[in-house]
This record gives structure tokens, C-alpha cells and sequence, in this order.
């Protein structure tokens, strides 16, 4: 019995709201490995995109404001979400109104891409109430990262559709950000990932050094995101299949011991033993606390990643830092952990 039978037989579709009846329909989804990558369509300036608040709420209105000026100052017009500035709880407002936001503006023609505000938490409660036929129907780009990891995989997962881990709305849009942006939507560049070098006065580098774990090159496709996040996924729908993949992963304020116990998640589940590369970004504020001393982020990965022998490196501008790359989930990529770096290898809009 399919997992669509199974559930008409427990009789749970009879009656329920179109929003739940939504997520039923996602209950008996494709496998996620029978998805085809999709291209989203280009962007360019003076086109409308949408702004939505798919996690926790902004504690500040000029957020807002900072956000829409934000994108009017990167050349386009700026749609809100009708519950942007809801509020439940710690949420961006309730979960069949932050993700009516996103169905909103996937099926609006006019909304070209749709920006995440802010990430936060509580994305992971709207996944089953995404409307994946619409999404996979009007393929559109969207940005986040952070909590919105839990959004690129799913839409992945679900449809094919090539997403982008990069900055929040209320993010910060320096020039290394904005430059990066203009060359991957305006230019439609295959953009090479590489950290920038800032010696100021050191003898040496010491900023945004990479590390190599195992030298080496591979080819695949990209995926990954926050790790919490991520691991938040196993056993879901809305997890990709890894068989092949380029992992990257990043995270923010998790003593180690927490790092630890996500990776051997990863582990267990057997998503290392699949993927053909992995790349470690940052992981801002993740010392350890106090106690019995400590594991360290190198320790870990040494632990997991090098008895894998695939090309892998941490140190890649990924993650909650303010120059951070911009990385294409579920586009093709070629990476050289000797070097530190990974470039896309084909375009990734429709033409």
C-alpha cells in the first residue's frame, strides 16, 4: 500500500481544510529521487520580487525597511508578503500564513524571485504545507540561508528546483555581496567560489583561511546548508538524496559537542558515506563551554571526513558571516580542496 492509499485509508483526508488537505497531498509526495533539476527562470533589474518571513519574527520595524531598501537599491521593485509583519510567538506568524507568503508568490506571475527576511527558526513546520506542484509549475529563485536551509532542501528534495544559500533580506549587502549577486542574476556568470584574501597588516594571511582536510578535486552537485538545520530533516520527505553530492555545511553558536552529535547523525543516516566531496564553511561562535575540555571543529571533521578519503576543506565563506557566497543548491559544481575553492560548471537559468 502507497503512502497516498495508506493515508486515505486511515480516512484523514476527509474534511480537512484545503491548507491540510495541502499537506496530506505532500505525505504521499515522489520519492525525492525521482526529481529532475530545474532551472529557475533569470532575473533582471526592474523586475518585482517578493519578500517573505517564513521563520521567526523581526523584533524591529525598520528591518523592514531596511530590507525593501535594500533590494530597490539592487534594482527592483519590492511586493511584501500580505503576513510579512505577522507575529506568533517567537514565528513570523502562523504556519499556513507564512507559507501561503511563499505559495503567494510562486503562483504570482508578476513576483520574478522571492527574498527570505530573515531566518531565525520555525521553517521546518511550514514544509508540508508548501504547495510543491505550484513551486515546481513557476520556477523562480529564492534566496536565504540559516532556518531557510530547511526551505532550499525540501523545494529540492521535492521538485528540482535550483535554490540559493545566501544572504537574508536584513542580511549585510556589502560589496563583495552585492558584486557576487549582480554576477550570478544579472550576469548569469559560472561564478568560482573563492575566499578573499585580507592580509592587513600580519606578516602572513589569517583571515579566511581554508584548511584541507583531504586533497583532491570532484565533481557533483552541490547541497547542504545550516547543519542544525539540516539534521533537523532526517527521516523526511525534505531531505535530498546525497548519492554523488557535494555537501557544504555551516553553522552558528553550537558548542562542539552539538556539531558532534549532528555529524554522527549525518553518519549514521549514511549521507557521508554517499556524497563524493564536502566542504565546511564557518561556524561562527562555536567554541566549547566549560567543564571537561572539549573536542575541536578540526577534531570533528578529522573524525568523520578524512577516514572518507573524498576531496573535502573547511573555511569556505559560507555561513553566518557578513561576505558570504552565495551557493546554488542542486547546481553542478567542481571543487579542488587543495586549492579551496568550488565553481559552477553549467548555467543554472532557463534561457
Amino acid at each position: 500500500m502507497n503512502k497516498r492509499t495508506f493515508i486515505k485509508a486511515l480516512g484523514l483526508t476527509a474534511g480537512l481544510s484545503p491548507m491540510m488537505a495541502l499537506k496530506s497531498d505532500v505525505l504521499a509526495a515522489q520519492n525525492p529521487e525521482d526529481a529532475k533539476t530545474i532551472l529557475p527562470m533569470p532575473l533582471k533589474k526592474g523586475d518585482t520580487v517578493g519578500l517573505v518571513s517564513p521563520s521567526s519574527a523581526s523584533n524591529d520595524e525598520i528591518l523592514f525597511q531596511f530590507a525593501q531598501e535594500t533590494l530597490e537599491a539592487l534594482g527592483f521593485k519590492v511586493l511584501p508578503g500580505q503576513h510579512l509583519t505577522d507575529r506568533y510567538g517567537h514565528l513570523a506568524g502562523k504556519d499556513e500564513a507564512r507559507a501561503g507568503d511563499i505559495n503567494d508568490m510562486f503562483a504570482n506571475k508578476e513576483v520574478k524571485a522571492i527574498i527570505c527576511i530573515r531566518g531565525g527558526s520555525g521553517a521546518a513546520r511550514i514544509l508540508p504545507l508548501l504547495d510543491y506542484k505550484t513551486i515546481k509549475k513557476n520556477p523562480k529563485p529564492i534566496l536565504g540561508y540559516s532556518d531557510i536551509t530547511a526551505i532550499h532542501n525540501a523545494i529540492y528534495a521535492q521538485t528540482g528546483l535550483i535554490t540559493f544559500h545566501g544572504p537574508n533580506g536584513t542580511g549585510s549587502w556589502n560589496s563583495f555581496n552585492v558584486k557576487q549577486f549582480e554576477q550570478m542574476f544579472f550576469e548569469e556568470k559560472l561564478v568560482k567560489f573563492e575566499n578573499e584574501q585580507e592580509k592587513g597588516d600580519d606578516l602572513i594571511v589569517k583571515k579566511n583561511r581554508i584548511q584541507t582536510i583531504t586533497p583532491g578535486t570532484a565533481e557533483g552537485v552541490i547541497v547542504g546548508g545550516n547543519l542544525t538545520v539540516l539534521t533537523g530533516l532526517a527521516g523526511s520527505p525534505y531531505l535530498p538524496d546525497f548519492k554523488n553530492k557535494i555537501l557544504f555545511l555551516e553553522d552558528v553558536g553550537e558548542d562542539p559537542y552539538r556539531i558532534d552529535r549532528m555529524m554522527s547523525t549525518l553518519m549514521l543516516m549514511g549521507a557521508l558515506d554517499e556524497i563524493k566531496g564536502f566542504i565546511f564553511g564557518q561556524c561562527s561562535d562555536c567554541d566549547p563551554s566549560g567543564g571537561y575540555g572539549s573536542l575541536t571543529i578540526w577534531q570533528i571533521l578529522q573524525d568523520y571526513i578524512k577516514p572518507l578519503g573524498i576531496p573535502a576543506y573547511r573555511g569556505a565563506m559560507i555561513g553566518h558571516v557578513s561576505k558570504q557566497f552565495i551557493v546554488p543548491i542542486g547546481a553542478k559544481v567542481k571543487m579542488d580542496a587543495g586549492l579551496g575553492v568550488f565553481e559552477m560548471t553549467e548555467k543554472i537559468f532557463q534561457s
